[in-house]
């Protein structure tokens, strides 16, 4: 190991409390579990639960795509402040957590019973890598972290990374990301909420065709994605009174409302199975 590596101390080591409540568990019990990609949809996400369930208990599983101080997030500290967030658990090479897991699946176990989430929001922590490849970006674990939750008996969320304002051609209407991560990747079965953009204010009708279009190529690729069809009435007020600034890739609420109403729409869905 090199000095710039950070010793942490695990919540299921021998010598924490939680060590004898993680050794013996192994199932999350269909808990939900949302997978992003980005860490700007962690918000949204949180604001389409909290719009039906607004008492569920929520964690953030921290992944080491991006930044891996947990303390580098500022949505992650007001979320917290604001109790949007109950806990934050990093895992991997992220550390500065609530909790901190050797992996995904330690962390989304210490999630569902030690911090007594009722969902899991797991998204890399900020910043992104990509190389503008098939497989050369970070967002991979999302598709991972899918088979995780799914591995241990919860209910994988697949939020879709949308956008109808960046200028990469491959990332407008549903991202490559997401066609990779959830078709590619996750073979396990997941629930695919499939945001319903068409006649939504603010939203392009070309947008919303190509994302209808998108999401039934995406679902034929993916014979293991569970699709439902999400309406999106009320979630454009909710964002607007997140506790902290909409934000992805330089582009707020107003700039590009797709990318945060589909995270939401993963949020609303996540209530649903309550």
């Amino acid at each position: 190991y090199t000095p710039l590596q950070t010793m942490v101390f695990g919540v299921d080591e021998q010598d924490s409390p939680h060590h004898e409540v993680l050794s013996e568990v192994g199932e999350l019990a269909g808990m939900p579990v949302v997978v992003a990609d980005l860490h700007s949809s962690l918000p949204a996400v949180l604001a389409g639960l909290r719009e039906r369930a607004p008492r569920a208990r929520a964690a953030y599983l921290m992944t080491d795509g991006g930044a891996l101080p947990a303390a580098f997030s500022r949505t992650c500290a007001v979320l917290r402040e604001s109790e949007w967030l109950a806990a934050v658990v990093s895992c991997g090479q992220a550390y500065g957590g609530d909790y901190e897991a050797v992996n995904a699946y330690s962390g989304l176990l210490a999630a569902r019973h030690v911090v007594g989430a009722d969902v899991v929001v797991v998204a890399q922590g900020p910043g992104n890598l990509g190389t503008g490849s098939t497989w050369g970006f970070s967002g991979v674990s999302a598709g991972e972290a899918l088979n995780a939750a799914a591995a241990l008996g919860g209910t994988g969320v697949a939020a879709l990374r949308v956008s109808g304002a960046d200028p990469r051609e491959r990332h407008r209407g549903i991202s490559h990301h997401s066609r990779t991560a959830y078709c590619r990747v996750l073979n396990r079965p997941a629930d695919l909420p499939i945001p319903l953009l068409e006649g939504h204010p603010g939203i392009d009708q070309a947008l919303a065709h190509q994302v209808a279009r998108q999401a039934e190529e995406l679902c034929a690729a993916g014979p293991h994605l569970v699709r439902h069809d999400i309406g999106l009435e009320g979630l454009g007020e909710v964002l607007e009174h997140t506790p902290v600034r909409l934000s992805t890739m330089g582009r707020g609420l107003d700039q590009d409302p797709a990318a945060f109403l589909a995270a939401a729409a993963a949020g609303r869905h996540a209530a649903h199975l309550l």
